[in-house]
């Protein structure tokens, strides 16, 4: 508030309070605001005196008939909608009204090398900061692409996907999401039942074995893996290369693939599994390759085609290579980095 106001009210203050005590000769007797001559101060359109109580308030049709003037601390004129603040100059204590504009956000303009780099990357380059903290519209997106990754972890793939794909499902020896996370060794294990029920569900000594899992990303699998499957199934037949009974499994982990090779005595196992969501794709899904895997088998047999979404490799092509990579694992009998040795 200007300071030569503030001066204004605090002096007409003092001189009612100053008169105030040099009149009150009769206390019990109350005055009609009506006949009052003495200087009223109104806030927010109310009338308050300083000799009755707070609750007492003036009608409007006391107001009008008072020819003291009133001291209005604030514009409330009903005519009038359109918002707006005050000002008051240190040489006058009239107001001028001064429209309010609606606070919008401004992106920085960005360098062209900047702006080339985030066509190609998904990836938070080029968002600026407001002070030392990341911008309001940066912290949202960041929020909203932390809350997509817990969903990814989470969820559940539907029953209708799998009802598409024509496969059975199976479970590990996890039994919820929480001991899945943290107990990776009971995801690389079949439970008792599922063992029994491959057996009689599935054909022994495939060439080539498909099994699914929804890993760590549910939404991974409900995107991608139905183009990806098919594409799969498209090129292995087009290579004249015989496909296994595939088959889902839910929660399972990597390594689990070994159990399966070992259990069906499966040549070639291709597994479609959803990956660790990030801040940047959690749909994002990889297929694993081995040749062989049984119990004991060392990660540097497998083989791993990662990535696998919209804004990474597209399903439909990853399907399509994936047949090309099994019918040279076939050819050489081996995969990962034994591939290497024997393809150099």
């Amino acid at each position: 508030m200007n300071e030569q106001l503030v001066s204004m009210i605090t002096q007409l203050v003092m001189e009612k309070m100053g008169n105030n005590a040099s009149d009150k000769s009769s206390p019990d007797t109350a005055v009609p605001i009506e006949d009052q001559k003495e200087t009223l101060i109104k806030f927010h359109d109310t009338v308050v005196n300083a000799n009755y109580a707070a609750d007492e308030v003036a009608s409007p049709s006391t107001t009008e008939q008072s020819n003291e003037p009133l001291i209005k601390l604030y514009h409330t004129e009903s005519s009038n909608h359109e918002q707006s603040y005050y000002s008051a100059s240190n040489d006058e204590s009239t107001y001028t009204s001064v429209p309010i504009t609606a606070f919008k956000f401004e992106d920085d303009e960005l360098s062209e090398s900047v702006q080339a780099a985030k066509k190609h990357t998904p990836a938070r380059i080029g968002v600026g900061r407001a002070g030392t903290r990341p911008r309001t519209k940066t912290w949202l997106k960041f929020r909203l692409d932390h809350a997509a990754a817990v969903d990814a972890v989470y969820g559940e793939v539907t029953e209708g996907l799998l009802q598409k794909l024509d496969v059975f499902q199976v479970t590990t020896r996890v039994t919820d999401k929480e001991e899945y996370i943290t107990r990776p060794d009971l995801g690389r294990r079949l439970s008792e039942e599922s063992k029994t029920l491959i057996q009689s569900k599935c054909q022994m000594n495939p060439k080539v074995q498909i099994i699914i899992s929804n890993g760590l990303s549910a939404s991974a699998i409900e995107e991608n893996v139905q183009d990806v499957y098919l594409a799969l199934q498209q090129s292995l037949r087009n290579l004249n290369i015989e496909i296994g009974t595939t088959f889902y499994i839910d929660k399972g982990r990597v390594a689990l693939m070994d159990e399966i090779g070992e259990l069906l005595q499966a040549e070639v196992i291709v597994y479609l599994i959803g990956e660790r969501p990030g801040l940047v794709s959690a749909e994002s899904m990889s297929a694993y390759i081995c040749y062989q895997p049984r119990m004991g088998t060392v990660e540097a047999d497998r083989m791993v085609i990662s990535n696998i979404h919209k804004g990474g490799i597209p399903p439909l092509e990853a399907g399509a290579y994936l047949g090309t990579v099994v019918q040279k694992i076939l050819h050489y009998k081996a995969s990962g980095v034994g591939l290497v040795a024997k393809e150099g």
